[in-house]
């Protein structure tokens, strides 16, 4: 099979096309033959050096793809040959073939196309987990995520607007913000022209925001904090302004506020099929009626993989950033 290579961490171009057998499938899990895989935040920090692939899982970068399975393990009763599916992958995913936990496949909504389903599973895994399960958002409440144009940002949008949130966002630019409100958002900020803060303030008054999704850490950290409402709760995926700030957390025993977080990688198998399970009962549904749609930046071939991540770390994208890899 090919598969993207990366014989050394570095820049986009240390990455280079090579070849291997195709991956035995273990008895848990299924063999896919992939026709679609997403370009991803924590590819490219994998790739940079900073994020190593967990114990047991594939160095190969790529964490969901869509494809066709064509080995199925001796312990999977759920899947057959020749089934059409889209899997969050543990690694693997720049590749012809991947093998993934039968548990982490879904099937692909209908009506979407290769490309598009490949685009789904690890934004609604991450979207699902950390605002759904881990903040238990509600309808009526109101829901804040930074980085609106982003793929994880694109999804959280939908999927509150869907579930009945009010939901307010951060994005780079004045396009972006318009965007951002297309898809469900009431009031996109323009974080480089005003200060977040002090706009949903004004908005919300001493309400406050229900729950926070954060990408970005650094000074955003204090501003979440003094934004939250009572018994807010805080969640962060991720620290792209960095993980250290200094931070009052006085407002957090006075409002009864939850600081949590969480990586998804590393989880489970056990518990990323319990995520999947909750994603095919009640938000696949959404796709198969438009409530939902994918948002997709730019399609490359599999060859033009260095472009792909030239364009995630430009952060100029909105949406989800993909590899065709029947395309070139």
């Amino acid at each position: 099979m090919r598969y993207i290579d990366t014989p050394e961490f570095g820049a986009p171009e240390v990455m280079c096309l090579a070849e291997s057998e195709a991956p035995e499938c273990k008895a848990h899990e299924v063999r896919i033959a992939v026709k679609a895989a997403g370009v991803n935040r924590p590819d490219v920090i994998q790739r940079q050096g900073h994020y190593p692939a967990p114990p047991g899982a594939s160095p190969i970068l790529g964490l969901e793809v869509a494809g066709i399975i064509e080995q199925v393990g001796s312990g999977v009763s759920q899947w057959q040959v020749g089934d059409k599916v889209c899997a969050l992958s543990n690694g693997g995913g720049y590749a012809d073939s991947v093998c993934v936990p039968a548990g982490q496949c879904l099937p692909i909504p209908e009506g979407l196309s290769m490309v598009e389903a490949a685009s789904l599973p690890e934004t609604h895994f991450t979207v699902w987990s950390n605002v759904f399960q881990r903040a238990a958002l509600k309808a009526g409440e109101s829901f804040l995520v930074h980085g609106g144009s982003s793929g994880i940002g694109t999804c959280a949008i939908q999927l509150a607007r869907a579930f009945g949130a009010r939901v307010f966002t951060t994005a780079g630019s004045a396009e972006k913000c318009a965007q951002c409100e297309a898809l469900g958002a009431e009031q996109a900020i323009p974080y480089r022209e005003a200060d977040f803060l002090e706009v949903l303030k004004e908005t919300l008054g001493k309400q406050g925001v229900d729950v926070i999704l954060d990408m970005v850490g650094g000074d955003y950290l204090q501003k979440n904090i003094f934004l939250a409402a009572r018994d807010g709760r805080i969640v962060n995926i991720a620290y792209l302004q960095g993980a250290k700030a200094e931070v009052n957390f006085m407002p957090v025993m006075l409002k009864r506020l939850t600081l949590t977080g969480s990586t998804l990688r590393p989880q489970s198998d056990a518990v990323k099929a319990g995520i999947a399970t909750e994603l095919k009962e009640k938000v696949w549904p959404l796709y198969a009626d438009n409530t939902l749609k994918p948002v997709i930046a730019s399609v490359f071939p599999m060859e033009q993989v260095v472009q792909a991540h030239q364009l995630m770390e430009s952060s100029q994208h909105i949406g989800k950033i993909m590899l065709d890899m029947e395309a070139g």
